[in-house]
């Protein structure tokens, strides 16, 4: 049984069909990227399966299960996070109190609860060991290199132990070796049998972990591949439109 099963799924804005009847599934521990130019329906893709809304037509099953999600915290209930390009990480906090943040741990009898600052520390390193990270909890963001600060969006998303991260162009306008860095955290990911959908424009990136490529443009699933199966030259191809379907 997929982890994630998109069916016929369709999303129109008025007069304007974003998607058109895109079906595709995805297993657990899969790392799958998601290509195409701008306007190709990647990023509505993306917010219907996040829980942003509703497809207008088809359907979405997590384990078989039909999910009608109306906001994001509905997907997050199913074990889907997303870690959106500008990783909505607040600079002047610390790595721990970010991980954290809108769900922070508490101490005491209510009404006198407290933050429990030493244990969402702690729990902070241990999501960072997981995932190999250098981050330490206690630096300030702002502080951090593009590398650490993904590392910190990712160790949020394992706080709610998400079974799928939609990865929106992690890796873009940041350093080789900080590139490098988010690669292996993607890894990481797929090691602990986290499923992880990649919205990228780097093909070196996606061909470097991704299982399979899914090619979108004008709305519409034109390639669905394994990485074995094709090469950059025909998803460029199937990206443009010089390559009509494969």
């Amino acid at each position: 049984m997929a982890l994630l099963d998109i069916r016929n799924v369709s999303k129109s804005f008025g007069a304007i069909q974003a998607v058109n009847d895109i079906s595709f599934a995805i297993e657990r521990g899969e790392v799958v990227g998601l290509m195409g130019d701008n306007g190709a329906g990647k990023s509505t893709m993306v917010k219907l399966i996040a829980g942003n809304f509703p497809p207008s037509e088809g359907e979405i099953a997590v384990e078989g299960e039909v999910c009608h999600f109306h906001k994001p915290i509905e997907a997050r209930a199913k074990g889907i996070e997303v870690v959106y390009q500008d990783l909505a990480i607040a600079d002047n906090l610390t790595a721990a109190q970010n991980v954290f943040l809108g769900r922070e741990l508490k101490k005491g009898p209510w009404p006198f609860r407290v933050l429990d600052k030493q244990a969402m520390i702690d729990r902070a390193a241990e999501l960072f060991g997981e995932l190999k990270s250098e981050t330490r909890p206690r630096d300030l963001v702002r502080k951090m290199s593009g590398g650490q600060r993904q590392a910190v969006a990712i160790a949020r998303t394992r706080l709610s132990k998400a079974h799928m991260v939609l990865m929106d162009e992690p890796t873009a306008a940041i350093s080789v070796r900080q590139v490098a860095e988010v690669l292996e955290l993607i890894r990481r990911l797929k090691a602990q049998g986290v499923a992880v959908i990649l919205i990228s424009h780097r093909m070196p990136d996606v061909f470097a972990v991704c299982d399979r490529i899914i090619v979108m443009r004008r709305g519409a699933k034109v390639a669905d591949k394994t990485v074995a199966q094709t090469s950059p030259e025909e998803i460029t191809g199937l990206i443009t439109g010089a390559i009509r379907a494969a």
